[in-house]
């Protein structure tokens, strides 16, 4: 994926924030050192969802693995290498596959012939996605949220009552306008932005 990963985690002990935290600042810091750079990588807090039951798990497993080839990257499964398919379908190095294992058969061959068969079969079952959408530039930004919340000047959603000024921030993220710019634009704090 060009601006995205997706990652399908077993919950333990851990708060699932907290082991994104350490994941996502233990990337930062191997690519800020590699690529000799400061700063943040991501633009957004990451998106999660709740898997609740063993069909929807592999339904998720197998749009993760197939999502390489919905964006164009790859033709085959196996051609992606950041994927975890050959994981599976190999020997594991970094995941757990022994999980999902035993969910299939106790034989391991009949089991990656299973899985291989379930995770070429097509699906239009679209899990959590990120939508891959080109960055709105500062004036085009101004411009939606002085319309939409029909203020002057971006700053003006401050004095709005709460309720209407939440409003407004819900409505310009729907549009496509990012956490980061609604808060720089309009000086609401980015907790508050995220919340709405």
């Amino acid at each position: 994926m060009i601006n995205h990963i997706h990652i399908l985690l077993k919950e333990g002990k851990e708060d699932l924030g907290m082991t994104m935290r350490r994941i996502g600042a233990s990337y930062i810091y191997w690519y800020n050192f590699k690529y000799g750079r400061v700063g943040n990588l991501f633009q957004d807090r990451y998106k999660s969802e709740v898997v609740e039951d063993d069909q929807y798990l592999f339904t998720v497993l197998r749009y993760i693995h197939q999502n390489p080839i919905s964006a164009g990257i790859v033709e085959h499964l196996k051609d992606y290498k950041w994927s975890s398919y050959c994981e599976y379908t190999d020997k594991a190095r970094i995941i757990d596959s022994g999980f999902i294992f035993k969910m299939f058969n106790t034989n391991r061959k009949k089991t990656i012939r299973e899985l291989v068969k379930f995770n070429e079969e097509k699906s239009d079952i679209v899990c959590l996605d990120v939508n891959e959408k080109k960055r709105i530039k500062d004036d085009e930004a101004i411009e939606i949220i002085k319309n939409t919340c029909n203020v002057n000047q971006c700053t003006d959603i401050q004095k709005l009552e709460k309720e209407r000024r939440d409003n407004c921030v819900k409505v310009i993220k729907q549009q496509g306008l990012s956490t980061r710019s609604i808060a720089r634009l309009t000086g609401i704090s980015r907790s508050i932005v995220l919340k709405v």
